[in-house]
């Protein structure tokens, strides 16, 4: 006789414990107190990334804000 096997499951827990123990660095209390929107936005889920700046932007910004 063998074991049945586990159902698999839809969520991807692995991931979350990868993304909010390691690279978050959060105590897993915190990390089980967070709310699925928080953790959404900690791990900038559904958040497009920040797009690098133009040139010229660079540029005016590196005028107003010359290195000492």
């Amino acid at each position: 006789m063998t074991a049945a096997a586990a159902p698999m499951s839809w969520f991807p827990w692995d991931d979350v414990l990868e993304t909010g123990l390691g690279l978050l660095r959060l105590k897993p209390a915190e990390l089980w107190a967070m709310t699925p929107r928080e953790f959404a936005w900690c791990a900038r889920l559904n958040r497009a990334a920040p797009h690098a700046p133009a040139r010229n932007d660079l540029g005016a910004l590196m005028a107003r804000f010359p290195d000492p």
